[in-house]
């Protein structure tokens, strides 16, 4: 039996161009699309032509967007000595080293980030069991093991995004809101794409960024004209 799409989501659809556009011409329509209430998440899908089973084509890490993703995040910090304080004065939630580690361990766990400073991850090895089930371990791979504690709980705060493939092999971040200015939306689109080009695996052989689209939450998805800009600078590096 065929799925029956409500009235708003068939308007939507009127106005979602058939094949690939610009990404201002996309950011563009994804604007125009009737929200609910609240003020949507524009969220970009990349799929990519990696093979998620081999280890040196799984693509995981973190990136700092032009103008965040309008999210605040609720940080906490494993560090030691003066960290503790400079973390909290950069918005932390909570700070230090083996009170917070006992304070996971009796069951909080109000937050959405946790970063580490590399002395502390031998202690913090003993949280797996909590924060590993959550995604929330630290790990040098998704830029959660950090050099400068201050500069790390800012960026996070703020909504670093943190980016994993998934089985099929692609990628789905947030780029901000449907409320950013047009200009805003283009700038972490852009930045998130370059960045994707940048860390492509040499062992990806062909075709790396198969398709890449645009939607906010709970609308149709609109096609960016990138992926043959990508594969061409591939081909060429």
């Amino acid at each position: 039996m065929g799925r029956t799409r409500s009235k708003r989501y068939k308007q939507m659809l009127e106005k979602t161009p058939e094949g690939k556009v610009s990404i201002p011409a996309a950011v563009d329509v994804v604007k125009s699309f009737e929200s609910m209430a609240f003020d949507a998440t524009v969220d970009l899908t990349m799929e990519l032509g990696i093979d998620p089973r081999q280890a040196d084509q799984a693509l995981r890490g973190s990136l700092s967007l032009p103008h965040g993703i309008g999210k605040q995040r609720r940080v906490v910090a494993f560090c030691e000595g003066e960290d503790v304080e400079k973390a909290k004065e950069a918005g932390a939630v909570e700070a230090g080293s083996d009170e917070l580690i006992e304070k996971i361990q009796g069951g909080w766990m109000d937050f959405d980030v946790a970063i580490a400073t590399k002395p502390m991850m031998k202690s913090v090895s003993k949280l797996g069991r909590q924060l590993g089930p959550q995604g929330l371990m630290p790990s040098p791979k998704q830029g959660t093991v950090v050099d400068d504690v201050a500069q790390a709980v800012g960026e996070y705060a703020a909504g670093k995004v943190e980016y994993r493939n998934d089985a099929g092999g692609n990628l789905h971040v947030p780029v901000g809101k449907q409320s950013f200015e047009a200009a805003q939306l283009v700038d972490n689109v852009r930045a998130f794409v370059q960045h994707v080009r940048s860390i492509r695996p040499q062992s990806v052989k062909g075709m790396y960024i198969r398709k890449a689209v645009l939607s906010t939450t709970m609308s149709p998805s609109v096609e960016l004209d990138i992926a043959a800009q990508s594969d061409a600078a591939g081909a060429a590096a």
